[in-house]
Protein backbone atom coordinates (compact mmCIF):
# COMPACT_ATOMS: atom_id res chain seq x y z
CA UNK A 1 0.00 0.00 0.00
CA UNK A 2 0.93 2.90 -0.43
CA UNK A 3 1.08 6.29 2.44
CA UNK A 4 1.86 9.31 2.46
CA UNK A 5 3.49 10.76 4.97
CA UNK A 6 3.87 13.87 7.09
CA UNK A 7 7.37 15.03 5.98
CA UNK A 8 8.67 18.55 5.87
CA UNK A 9 6.44 20.73 3.72
CA UNK A 10 5.66 18.32 0.87
CA UNK A 11 5.12 15.13 2.66
CA UNK A 12 6.68 11.49 1.79
CA UNK A 13 5.50 8.74 -0.22
CA UNK A 14 6.21 5.49 1.41
CA UNK A 15 5.08 1.31 -0.22
CA UNK A 16 4.39 -0.31 2.86
CA UNK A 17 3.46 -4.21 2.87
CA UNK A 18 -0.55 -4.93 2.24
CA UNK A 19 -1.31 -5.65 6.30
CA UNK A 20 0.58 -2.57 7.35
CA UNK A 21 -2.06 -1.42 10.10
CA UNK A 22 -2.81 2.76 9.18
CA UNK A 23 -3.05 4.57 12.67
CA UNK A 24 -4.29 8.08 12.36
CA UNK A 25 -6.50 10.64 13.88
CA UNK A 26 -10.27 10.99 12.63
CA UNK A 27 -10.18 13.65 9.56
CA UNK A 28 -11.80 16.81 10.55
CA UNK A 29 -12.19 19.10 7.68
CA UNK A 30 -10.97 22.60 8.58
CA UNK A 31 -13.15 25.58 8.78
CA UNK A 32 -14.77 27.05 5.90
CA UNK A 33 -15.30 30.56 7.67
CA UNK A 34 -12.06 30.90 10.28
CA UNK A 35 -12.51 34.60 10.43
CA UNK A 36 -16.30 34.30 11.47
CA UNK A 37 -15.81 31.49 13.83
CA UNK A 38 -12.69 33.09 15.94
CA UNK A 39 -15.03 36.54 16.07
CA UNK A 40 -18.18 34.16 17.40
CA UNK A 41 -14.80 32.96 19.49
CA UNK A 42 -13.58 35.63 21.37
CA UNK A 43 -17.40 37.25 21.45
CA UNK A 44 -18.65 33.89 23.31
CA UNK A 45 -16.23 32.98 25.41
CA UNK A 46 -15.77 29.86 27.55
CA UNK A 47 -15.53 31.31 31.37
CA UNK A 48 -14.70 34.81 30.44
CA UNK A 49 -16.54 37.53 29.38
CA UNK A 50 -16.50 38.43 25.95
CA UNK A 51 -12.57 39.70 25.04
CA UNK A 52 -14.02 43.46 23.81
CA UNK A 53 -15.48 43.94 27.17
CA UNK A 54 -12.83 43.37 29.08
CA UNK A 55 -10.44 45.73 27.73
CA UNK A 56 -9.99 48.72 27.96
CA UNK A 57 -8.52 51.64 25.61
CA UNK A 58 -5.88 52.55 27.86
CA UNK A 59 -4.63 49.13 28.43
CA UNK A 60 -0.96 47.92 27.28
CA UNK A 61 -1.75 44.24 26.00
CA UNK A 62 0.54 41.29 26.10
CA UNK A 63 -0.26 38.79 23.39
CA UNK A 64 1.91 35.48 24.26
CA UNK A 65 2.49 33.54 20.85
CA UNK A 66 4.19 29.55 20.64
CA UNK A 67 8.07 29.97 18.49
CA UNK A 68 8.13 28.60 14.70
CA UNK A 69 8.81 24.85 16.17
CA UNK A 70 4.75 24.87 16.18
CA UNK A 71 2.12 25.46 13.84
CA UNK A 72 0.05 27.53 15.66
CA UNK A 73 -1.61 29.97 12.71
CA UNK A 74 -0.35 33.44 14.94
CA UNK A 75 -0.09 35.14 11.20
CA UNK A 76 -4.10 34.90 11.62
CA UNK A 77 -5.01 34.81 15.15
CA UNK A 78 -3.06 37.86 16.26
CA UNK A 79 -4.59 40.30 13.33
CA UNK A 80 -8.06 38.64 14.54
CA UNK A 81 -6.97 39.84 17.85
CA UNK A 82 -6.02 43.00 17.11
CA UNK A 83 -9.10 43.61 14.74
CA UNK A 84 -11.47 42.95 17.87
CA UNK A 85 -9.51 44.82 20.19
CA UNK A 86 -9.59 47.97 17.51
CA UNK A 87 -10.18 50.50 20.49
CA UNK A 88 -6.80 49.97 21.81
CA UNK A 89 -3.65 51.58 19.72
CA UNK A 90 -0.69 49.41 18.51
CA UNK A 91 2.02 51.20 20.04
CA UNK A 92 -0.58 49.80 23.22
CA UNK A 93 0.69 46.36 22.04
CA UNK A 94 3.61 44.14 22.53
CA UNK A 95 3.78 40.54 21.32
CA UNK A 96 5.92 38.12 23.54
CA UNK A 97 7.54 34.95 21.38
CA UNK A 98 7.35 31.75 23.76
CA UNK A 99 10.87 30.73 22.74
CA UNK A 100 10.89 28.76 26.38
CA UNK A 101 14.87 27.60 25.97
CA UNK A 102 14.85 27.74 22.52
CA UNK A 103 16.86 29.43 20.20
CA UNK A 104 15.00 33.37 19.54
CA UNK A 105 13.47 33.80 15.92
CA UNK A 106 15.15 36.14 13.53
CA UNK A 107 13.12 38.81 12.23
CA UNK A 108 12.25 37.27 9.20
CA UNK A 109 10.94 34.35 10.98
CA UNK A 110 8.96 36.60 13.18
CA UNK A 111 7.92 37.76 9.75
CA UNK A 112 6.90 34.34 8.94
CA UNK A 113 5.04 33.85 12.13
CA UNK A 114 2.96 36.81 12.05
CA UNK A 115 3.30 38.58 8.49
CA UNK A 116 5.06 41.48 7.61
CA UNK A 117 2.64 44.30 8.39
CA UNK A 118 2.22 42.89 11.86
CA UNK A 119 5.93 42.93 12.72
CA UNK A 120 6.17 46.38 11.53
CA UNK A 121 3.47 48.03 13.60
CA UNK A 122 3.97 46.06 16.74
CA UNK A 123 6.74 45.60 18.82
CA UNK A 124 7.84 41.76 18.98
CA UNK A 125 10.38 40.66 21.73
CA UNK A 126 11.30 36.86 21.71
CA UNK A 127 11.45 35.62 25.69
CA UNK A 128 14.92 35.71 27.06
CA UNK A 129 15.10 32.83 30.03
CA UNK A 130 18.94 33.24 30.35
CA UNK A 131 18.70 37.05 31.45
CA UNK A 132 16.66 37.06 34.58
CA UNK A 133 16.41 40.79 34.20
CA UNK A 134 14.22 39.92 32.10
CA UNK A 135 11.78 38.13 34.20
CA UNK A 136 9.73 38.61 37.47
CA UNK A 137 9.55 36.11 40.58
CA UNK A 138 6.05 35.32 41.21
CA UNK A 139 6.44 32.39 44.24
CA UNK A 140 7.27 29.05 44.17
CA UNK A 141 4.82 25.93 42.91
CA UNK A 142 3.51 22.86 45.54
CA UNK A 143 6.16 20.38 43.30
CA UNK A 144 8.90 22.94 44.51
CA UNK A 145 9.68 25.10 41.26
CA UNK A 146 10.56 28.47 41.48
CA UNK A 147 8.98 30.20 39.08
CA UNK A 148 10.14 33.72 37.09
CA UNK A 149 7.98 34.65 34.52
CA UNK A 150 8.84 37.25 31.60
CA UNK A 151 8.48 40.40 33.64
CA UNK A 152 7.05 42.25 30.13
CA UNK A 153 4.09 40.06 30.36
CA UNK A 154 3.75 40.55 34.19
CA UNK A 155 3.45 44.51 33.79
CA UNK A 156 1.14 44.04 31.30
CA UNK A 157 -2.27 45.77 31.94
CA UNK A 158 -4.20 42.72 29.77
CA UNK A 159 -2.53 39.36 29.03
CA UNK A 160 -3.44 37.19 26.22
CA UNK A 161 -2.36 33.92 25.38
CA UNK A 162 -2.31 31.73 22.53
CA UNK A 163 -1.58 28.59 21.08
CA UNK A 164 -2.33 24.56 19.58
CA UNK A 165 -3.74 22.20 21.13
CA UNK A 166 -2.42 18.71 20.53
CA UNK A 167 -1.26 15.73 22.38
CA UNK A 168 1.78 16.17 24.14
CA UNK A 169 4.12 13.19 25.32
CA UNK A 170 4.80 14.95 28.80
CA UNK A 171 2.77 17.20 29.11
CA UNK A 172 -0.31 15.18 28.14
CA UNK A 173 -1.61 18.06 26.20
CA UNK A 174 0.01 20.88 24.82
CA UNK A 175 -1.90 24.72 24.36
CA UNK A 176 -3.32 26.38 27.68
CA UNK A 177 -1.02 27.04 30.57
CA UNK A 178 2.16 25.82 28.57
CA UNK A 179 2.04 29.11 26.11
CA UNK A 180 3.03 30.81 29.07
CA UNK A 181 5.18 27.85 31.34
CA UNK A 182 7.54 27.05 30.25
CA UNK A 183 6.98 29.17 27.03
CA UNK A 184 7.66 32.92 28.67
CA UNK A 185 9.97 31.41 31.56
CA UNK A 186 13.33 31.85 33.04
CA UNK A 187 16.04 28.76 32.72
CA UNK A 188 15.76 27.91 36.33
CA UNK A 189 11.94 27.60 36.09
CA UNK A 190 11.94 25.76 33.14
CA UNK A 191 14.73 23.01 34.14
CA UNK A 192 12.87 22.73 36.93
CA UNK A 193 9.74 22.15 35.20
CA UNK A 194 11.78 19.35 32.98
CA UNK A 195 13.25 17.71 36.10
CA UNK A 196 14.44 14.02 35.56
CA UNK A 197 11.65 13.40 38.08
CA UNK A 198 8.79 14.98 36.90
CA UNK A 199 9.69 13.64 33.20
CA UNK A 200 10.03 10.17 34.53
CA UNK A 201 6.67 10.54 36.14
CA UNK A 202 4.33 7.61 35.02
CA UNK A 203 1.58 10.22 35.45
CA UNK A 204 3.75 12.54 32.81
CA UNK A 205 2.18 10.95 29.41
CA UNK A 206 0.49 11.20 26.55
CA UNK A 207 -3.04 12.47 26.55
CA UNK A 208 -3.17 12.93 30.61
CA UNK A 209 -4.38 16.14 32.29
CA UNK A 210 -5.18 15.01 35.91
CA UNK A 211 -2.37 14.06 37.97
CA UNK A 212 0.60 14.67 35.73
CA UNK A 213 2.91 16.94 37.47
CA UNK A 214 3.93 18.12 34.24
CA UNK A 215 0.57 19.77 33.40
CA UNK A 216 0.45 20.85 37.03
CA UNK A 217 3.28 22.46 37.37
CA UNK A 218 2.36 24.60 33.85
CA UNK A 219 -1.35 25.27 35.64
CA UNK A 220 -0.20 26.48 38.95
CA UNK A 221 3.01 28.22 36.85
CA UNK A 222 0.60 29.93 34.91
CA UNK A 223 -2.37 31.15 37.25
CA UNK A 224 0.57 32.93 39.52
CA UNK A 225 0.17 35.63 36.59
CA UNK A 226 -2.41 34.33 35.01
CA UNK A 227 -3.35 35.43 31.66
CA UNK A 228 -6.62 37.33 31.04
CA UNK A 229 -7.87 35.77 27.60
CA UNK A 230 -6.93 32.57 26.29
CA UNK A 231 -7.36 31.74 22.09
CA UNK A 232 -6.21 28.48 21.35
CA UNK A 233 -6.71 26.34 18.22
CA UNK A 234 -6.98 22.81 17.02
CA UNK A 235 -5.35 21.77 13.40
CA UNK A 236 -6.16 18.42 11.34
CA UNK A 237 -3.30 17.05 9.30
CA UNK A 238 -3.10 19.49 6.69
CA UNK A 239 -2.56 22.29 9.32
CA UNK A 240 -6.34 23.82 8.98
CA UNK A 241 -7.95 25.25 11.54
CA UNK A 242 -10.87 22.79 12.85
CA UNK A 243 -12.18 24.43 16.38
CA UNK A 244 -11.65 27.67 18.31
CA UNK A 245 -11.13 27.53 22.03
CA UNK A 246 -11.22 30.74 24.15
CA UNK A 247 -11.69 31.87 27.53
CA UNK A 248 -10.34 31.21 30.44
CA UNK A 249 -7.12 29.54 30.53
CA UNK A 250 -7.64 26.50 32.22
CA UNK A 251 -11.27 25.81 31.52
CA UNK A 252 -11.16 26.61 27.63
CA UNK A 253 -8.03 24.68 27.66
CA UNK A 254 -9.57 21.99 28.87
CA UNK A 255 -12.56 22.00 27.01
CA UNK A 256 -10.06 21.64 24.09
CA UNK A 257 -8.25 19.12 24.90
CA UNK A 258 -11.55 17.06 25.62
CA UNK A 259 -12.00 17.17 21.85
CA UNK A 260 -8.56 16.37 20.99
CA UNK A 261 -9.11 13.64 23.10
CA UNK A 262 -12.26 12.42 21.58
CA UNK A 263 -10.83 12.50 17.80
CA UNK A 264 -6.79 11.49 18.50
CA UNK A 265 -6.42 8.84 20.39
CA UNK A 266 -6.93 5.14 18.49
CA UNK A 267 -6.76 1.83 20.22
CA UNK A 268 -5.02 -1.39 19.39
CA UNK A 269 -5.28 -4.98 20.26
CA UNK A 270 -1.88 -5.55 20.86
CA UNK A 271 1.66 -4.00 20.24
CA UNK A 272 3.39 -3.96 16.77
CA UNK A 273 6.89 -5.32 15.83
CA UNK A 274 7.52 -2.31 13.81
CA UNK A 275 5.83 0.88 14.12
CA UNK A 276 6.73 3.83 11.41
CA UNK A 277 6.08 7.18 12.49
CA UNK A 278 6.43 10.87 11.71
CA UNK A 279 6.33 14.05 13.40
CA UNK A 280 3.28 15.69 11.99
CA UNK A 281 6.07 17.45 9.46
CA UNK A 282 6.83 21.17 9.40
CA UNK A 283 7.56 23.18 11.30
CA UNK A 284 7.67 20.29 13.86
CA UNK A 285 9.82 18.06 12.26
CA UNK A 286 12.92 20.96 11.54
CA UNK A 287 15.20 19.19 13.87
CA UNK A 288 15.91 15.40 15.68
CA UNK A 289 14.91 17.16 19.10
CA UNK A 290 11.66 17.57 18.10
CA UNK A 291 11.39 14.63 16.27
CA UNK A 292 11.87 12.69 19.79
CA UNK A 293 7.59 13.68 20.43
CA UNK A 294 6.76 11.33 17.35
CA UNK A 295 9.40 8.32 18.38
CA UNK A 296 7.81 8.62 22.00
CA UNK A 297 3.94 8.26 20.47
CA UNK A 298 5.29 5.37 18.85
CA UNK A 299 7.04 3.38 21.82
CA UNK A 300 3.33 3.34 23.02
CA UNK A 301 2.27 0.43 20.78
CA UNK A 302 5.81 -1.09 19.70
CA UNK A 303 6.96 -3.98 21.40
CA UNK A 304 9.69 -4.12 23.89
CA UNK A 305 12.41 -5.19 21.54
CA UNK A 306 10.75 -3.97 18.46
CA UNK A 307 11.48 -1.61 15.97
CA UNK A 308 10.43 2.42 15.47
CA UNK A 309 11.27 3.76 11.94
CA UNK A 310 10.97 7.94 12.35
CA UNK A 311 10.77 10.21 9.13
CA UNK A 312 11.45 13.84 10.05
CA UNK A 313 13.34 15.94 7.69
CA UNK A 314 14.96 17.56 10.14
CA UNK A 315 15.79 20.79 7.95
CA UNK A 316 17.45 22.55 10.98
CA UNK A 317 19.98 19.58 11.95
CA UNK A 318 19.95 18.51 15.24
CA UNK A 319 19.93 21.53 16.06
CA UNK A 320 23.25 23.02 16.56
CA UNK A 321 21.66 24.97 19.38
CA UNK A 322 21.06 24.33 22.95
CA UNK A 323 22.74 21.35 25.02
CA UNK A 324 20.72 18.00 22.99
CA UNK A 325 23.74 17.19 20.59
CA UNK A 326 26.61 17.84 23.85
CA UNK A 327 24.07 15.54 26.23
CA UNK A 328 24.45 12.88 23.69
CA UNK A 329 28.41 12.49 23.70
CA UNK A 330 28.26 12.19 27.78
CA UNK A 331 27.72 9.13 27.43
CA UNK A 332 28.01 5.60 25.16
CA UNK A 333 24.75 4.00 25.36
CA UNK A 334 21.23 4.87 26.09
CA UNK A 335 20.69 3.09 29.47
CA UNK A 336 23.90 5.23 30.25
CA UNK A 337 22.74 8.17 29.27
CA UNK A 338 19.14 7.63 31.54
CA UNK A 339 21.36 6.78 34.18
CA UNK A 340 23.17 9.71 34.03
CA UNK A 341 20.76 12.04 33.57
CA UNK A 342 18.84 10.70 36.53
CA UNK A 343 21.00 11.02 39.06
CA UNK A 344 19.95 14.00 40.94
CA UNK A 345 23.10 16.13 40.31
CA UNK A 346 22.90 16.05 36.77
CA UNK A 347 21.15 19.46 35.51
CA UNK A 348 21.34 20.71 32.23
CA UNK A 349 19.06 22.30 29.86
CA UNK A 350 17.76 20.20 27.61
CA UNK A 351 18.24 17.13 29.31
CA UNK A 352 14.19 15.88 29.06
CA UNK A 353 14.44 15.46 25.73
CA UNK A 354 16.98 13.33 25.59
CA UNK A 355 16.12 11.69 28.62
CA UNK A 356 12.50 10.84 26.76
CA UNK A 357 14.79 10.09 23.53
CA UNK A 358 17.04 7.75 26.02
CA UNK A 359 13.67 5.77 27.80
CA UNK A 360 12.32 4.84 24.20
CA UNK A 361 15.97 3.88 23.09
CA UNK A 362 15.91 1.55 25.68
CA UNK A 363 12.40 0.24 24.61
CA UNK A 364 12.91 -0.40 20.78
CA UNK A 365 15.67 -0.05 18.40
CA UNK A 366 14.89 3.74 16.60
CA UNK A 367 15.76 3.84 12.82
CA UNK A 368 15.72 7.18 11.49
CA UNK A 369 14.87 8.88 8.04
CA UNK A 370 15.95 12.02 7.58
CA UNK A 371 17.64 14.95 5.92
CA UNK A 372 20.12 14.59 8.35
CA UNK A 373 24.13 12.81 7.27
CA UNK A 374 24.55 9.35 8.60
CA UNK A 375 26.89 10.36 10.82
CA UNK A 376 24.68 12.67 12.81
CA UNK A 377 22.08 10.07 13.72
CA UNK A 378 25.10 7.35 14.84
CA UNK A 379 25.94 10.32 17.07
CA UNK A 380 22.15 10.47 17.92
CA UNK A 381 22.34 6.64 18.85
CA UNK A 382 19.94 6.03 15.97
CA UNK A 383 20.10 3.96 13.07
CA UNK A 384 20.19 5.64 9.99
CA UNK A 385 17.80 4.37 7.21
CA UNK A 386 18.19 5.48 3.34
CA UNK A 387 14.78 3.75 2.76
CA UNK A 388 11.85 3.18 4.91
CA UNK A 389 11.09 0.71 2.47
CA UNK A 390 14.23 -0.76 2.57
CA UNK A 391 14.31 -0.77 6.70
CA UNK A 392 10.92 -2.51 6.47
CA UNK A 393 12.49 -5.14 4.14
CA UNK A 394 15.39 -5.99 6.02
CA UNK A 395 13.21 -6.01 9.18
CA UNK A 396 10.93 -8.74 7.55
CA UNK A 397 14.12 -10.52 6.32
CA UNK A 398 16.02 -10.81 9.74
CA UNK A 399 12.73 -11.46 11.82
CA UNK A 400 9.90 -12.93 9.27
CA UNK A 401 6.99 -11.93 7.20
CA UNK A 402 4.65 -12.20 9.93
CA UNK A 403 5.57 -9.45 11.93
CA UNK A 404 2.54 -6.93 12.82
CA UNK A 405 3.33 -3.81 11.38
CA UNK A 406 1.67 0.32 11.94
CA UNK A 407 2.32 3.16 10.11
CA UNK A 408 1.23 6.58 11.91
CA UNK A 409 1.10 9.09 8.86
CA UNK A 410 1.07 12.38 11.23
CA UNK A 411 2.84 10.82 13.77
CA UNK A 412 2.00 12.65 17.39
CA UNK A 413 -1.07 14.25 16.12
CA UNK A 414 -2.35 10.86 17.22
CA UNK A 415 -2.60 9.01 20.75
CA UNK A 416 -2.47 5.71 20.44
CA UNK A 417 -2.48 2.68 22.86
CA UNK A 418 -2.76 -0.38 23.90
CA UNK A 419 -6.46 -1.35 25.24
CA UNK A 420 -5.44 -3.22 28.57
CA UNK A 421 -2.83 -0.15 29.26
CA UNK A 422 -5.60 2.46 29.33
CA UNK A 423 -5.67 4.20 33.07
CA UNK A 424 -8.35 6.65 34.19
Amino acid sequence: MEIKLAYGKEGLLVNLPDHTAVIEPVHIPGLGDEKQKAFEAMRNPIGTKPLKEMVKSTDTVSIVISDMTRPTPNHKLVPWIMEELKHVPAEQFIIINGTGSHRDNTREELIQMLGEDIVNQVRVINNNAFDQSTQTYLGTTSYGGEVYLNKEYCQSDFKIVTGFIEPHFFAGFSGGPKGIMPGIAGIDTIMHFHNAKMIGDKDSTWGKIEGNPVQGEATEAALMAKPDFMLNVTLNGDKEITSFFAGDVILAHRTGCEYVREHSMVACEEPFDIVITSNSGYPLDQNLYQAVKGMSAAQKIVKKGGAIICASECSDGLPNHGNYAEILKMKATPQEILDMIEDPVFSIFDQWQVQKQAIIQVWADVYVYSSLTIEDVKNAMFLPSSSIEKTVEELQQKHGRDLRIAVMPLGPLTIPYIKESVKS
